[in-house]
């Protein structure tokens, strides 16, 4: 059996849940990601390697366009997540760590802090775990979290992802400290109907 080149694997690059229009990264969505980053950055910062520091609009749109690159060679599917009837940018998912050949993928997540505890994380979880099942056929689809974080853990929760189990002392988190994560997952003829 030939592997598939992940390039020629194709998909809509755009959906939507009832308030979300979730898209792939486009040339020119950096000033809107910066600012929601620099709105954000103190909530983001116990969490996010990369959200340590508040970027320059320059530095968010190189990383927009690193990203929407990375969609096109299906290497990691960042998704913007904006207001469907106003087009704020509200935060950003996407499936990362990906596994072409056993269909596998790790949703992640963030919300700018004015539109945080609004239900907008869940919902987007909701209809980019449906997106993966359906279009990409995925065969398991995980979230993971650091133990302390539990506004991302009860998202997974929210979702109806299981908790497969606690990584002890996995990875260092931005302070440089071991931390606990947590695995939640669906998979294929359990939580993820066949399709």
């Amino acid at each position: 059996m030939s592997e598939i080149n992940p390039v020629m694997i194709d998909f809509d690059d755009s959906f939507e849940s009832s308030r979300l229009l979730i898209r792939a990264p486009r040339f020119g969505d950096g000033p809107a990601v910066n600012e929601a980053i620099v709105e954000s950055l103190d909530q983001l910062k116990p969490w996010m390697p990369w959200a340590q520091s508040a970027p320059t609009e320059e530095q968010s749109e190189i990383n927009i366009r690193q990203a929407s690159l990375a969609f096109q060679e299906r290497s990691n599917l960042r998704l913007m997540l904006t207001d469907k009837h106003s087009g704020r940018l509200i935060g950003s998912s996407g499936l990362h760590r990906i596994n072409w050949d056993n269909r596998s993928f790790e949703i992640g997540y963030w919300v700018r802090t004015s539109e945080a505890g609004k239900g907008y994380i869940t919902e987007a979880v909701h209809a980019i775990t449906e997106f993966a099942a359906t279009q990409l056929a995925a065969n398991r689809i995980e979230i993971r979290c650091d133990s302390l974080n539990t506004p991302s853990a009860n998202v997974a929760r929210r979702c109806d992802f299981t908790l497969e189990g606690i990584l002890r002392q996995s990875c260092r988190n931005t302070q440089g400290e071991l931390e606990d994560t947590m695995v939640f997952s669906k998979v294929r003829g359990i939580e993820l109907d066949a399709r």
